[in-house]
C-alpha cells in the first residue's frame, strides 16, 4: 500500500528544512573555493620557488587531480557502509588546512604532500556531500537545488585567486596570502557545524517521498546509471582543460599574462550563471538538458585555440557555460537514478570515471597539441559524435518523468 502523502504543513516544514541546508553547504563550499581555488591559482609559481621543476609541477597537479577523484569510489563504499555521511563530509572539509599551512612548507616535497592532501580531502568529503544535498534537493527540484549550491561554490573559485592578486598588489607575500586562508577554513568548518545541528538525519527529507522497490537498497545500481556513466566519461574525454587552453593563449601571444586569469574568472563567473539557468531547465525539461554537454563541446577547440583575442574570449565563455551545466546537471541526473541506500557508491563510482576522463582527455590533447592543434578539433567532434547515441540509449532508460523503470514500475 502506497504510504499517504505528506500534510501541507510538513511538506513546507521539509522544503523550508531542505533550503537551509542547500544553502548552508552552498556557503560551506563557498569558503573552501576561497581556499583551494585560491592556492590553486598559484601552485606552479609557488613550487618552482621552492625548487620544483616543469615536469615535478605538472606531475604534483596530475597526480592530486587523479587522486582526488579515484579515491571517491572508496569514500563513497564507505560513506554508504557506514551511514556517516557528515562524519565523511567533516573529515574531508577538515583537510583544507593543508593550504594555509603551504605557507610553512620550506621544500616543494612538502609542499606536495600537503596539496595532494587537500585533493585526499575532497575525494572523501565529495560522494557524501552530494549524498546529503541529494536528500535536500528532492524537496526543492534536483536542478535547482545543485545549482544553488554550484552557483555559491563559484563564487569562492572567483574570490580566491583575486584574494591572492590583492594580497600581491599590496606587496604581500605567498606565505601572507597562504596564512590569510585560515579565516576562510575556519568558516567553513564553522558553518558545516551550523549545517549538521539544523539537519542531523537529511535522509529523512527524502525517505517518505516514494515506495523504494523490495530490495533496491542493497541491490545494484541501474542499468541508466551505467549509460549515464559512459555518456559522461567520454563526452569529458572531448573537453579541453582550462590548463591547456591557457597554455595555448600564453604560448600564442593570443592574451596577455595579467589577462589570463581574468579570462578564468569570466569562465567561472559564467558557470554560476548557467548552473542556476540549467538547474530549472533540468527539473522542467529532465535529461534532455544533458544534450548541451556535447552541442556547446563541439565548438570550443574551433574558438579557443584560435589566435583571435575575441574568438578566444567566445571559447572560454562557452567552456565555463559547460562546466556550469557538467556540475548541476551530473549531480543531480545521479540522484536522480540511483536508490537512497546506493547513493553514495554511485556518486564514488561517477566522479572516480569523471576523473579518469579528465586524465585520459588531458593526456591526449596535451599529446595531440604538439603534434597539431587541428587534431584536437577531430578527437573532440570524434567524441561527441560517439556519446550521443550513448545518450539516446540513456533517455530510452529514463522516462521524461526523471526516473528509471524500476522506480516508475514501483508507484
Amino acid at each position: 500500500m502506497d504510504r499517504p502523502e505528506d500534510p501541507p504543513a510538513d511538506k513546507n516544514g521539509k522544503k523550508r528544512m531542505a533550503m537551509q541546508v542547500i544553502d548552508l553547504l552552498g556557503i560551506v563550499s563557498l569558503f573552501g573555493d576561497i581556499t583551494y581555488e585560491g592556492g590553486r591559482s598559484v601552485t606552479g609559481p609557488y613550487l618552482a620557488i621552492l625548487g620544483a621543476n616543469a615536469a615535478v609541477v605538472g606531475f604534483i597537479a596530475g597526480l592530486g587531480e587523479f587522486i582526488g577523484y579515484a579515491l571517491r569510489l572508496a569514500s563513497g563504499y564507505l560513506a554508504d557502509k557506514t551511514e556517516r555521511y557528515w562524519l565523511m563530509t567533516f573529515l574531508g572539509y577538515g583537510l583544507l588546512v593543508s593550504i594555509p599551512l603551504l605557507a610553512f612548507a620550506g621544500y616543494w616535497e612538502i609542499a606536495a604532500i600537503l596539496l595532494i592532501s587537500e585533493r585526499m580531502g575532497k575525494a572523501i568529503r565529495a560522494p557524501s556531500r552530494d549524498a546529503i544535498l541529494s536528500h535536500a534537493t528532492k524537496q526543492v527540484g534536483r536542478g535547482w537545488g545543485f545549482a544553488i549550491h554550484e552557483a555559491l561554490d563559484q563564487v569562492g573559485a572567483i574570490v580566491g585567486p583575486l584574494l591572492f592578486t590583492a594580497v600581491f598588489i599590496l606587496n604581500g607575500g605567498y606565505r601572507e596570502a597562504f596564512s590569510l586562508l585560515w579565516v576562510p577554513v575556519i568558516l567553513t568548518i564553522a558553518i558545516l557545524f551550523v549545517a549538521k545541528r539544523k539537519v542531523p538525519a537529511p535522509e529523512r527529507l527524502e525517505a517518505s517521498e516514494r515506495v523504494p522497490v523490495a530490495g533496491e537498497e542493497k541491490g545494484r545500481l541501474p542499468k541508466a546509471f551505467w549509460l549515464y556513466t559512459i555518456f559522461i566519461l567520454v563526452s569529458v574525454i572531448g573537453f579541453a582543460n582550462f590548463q591547456l587552453i591557457s597554455f595555448h593563449l600564453k604560448a600564442q601571444s593570443v592574451v596577455p599574462d595579467v589577462e589570463l586569469p581574468i579570462f578564468y574568472a569570466i569562465a567561472m563567473g559564467v558557470d554560476g550563471l548557467v548552473a542556476l539557468a540549467i538547474g530549472k531547465i533540468y527539473d522542467k525539461k529532465g535529461m534532455i538538458s544533458i544534450v548541451l554537454i556535447p552541442l556547446l563541446t563541439i565548438p570550443i577547440p574551433f574558438l579557443a585555440f584560435t589566435n583571435e583575442y575575441g574568438l578566444a574570449l567566445v571559447g572560454v565563455v562557452i567552456w565555463g557555460a559547460v562546466m556550469g551545466i557538467q556540475e548541476t546537471t551530473m549531480r543531480a541526473a545521479v540522484a536522480d537514478m540511483t536508490p537512497l541506500g546506493r547513493r553514495g557508491i554511485a556518486y564514488g563510482i561517477f566522479n572516480t570515471a569523471y576523473g579518469a576522463s579528465w586524465l585520459i582527455g588531458g593526456v591526449l590533447m596535451g599529446l595531440i597539441y604538439d603534434i597539431s592543434i587541428g587534431y584536437i578539433a577531430i578527437l573532440v567532434v570524434l567524441t561527441q559524435a560517439i556519446a550521443m547515441p550513448v545518450f539516446l540509449m540513456v533517455r530510452r532508460e529514463v522516462g521524461f518523468d526523471g526516473k528509471v523503470k524500476g522506480q516508475r514500475e514501483a508507484h
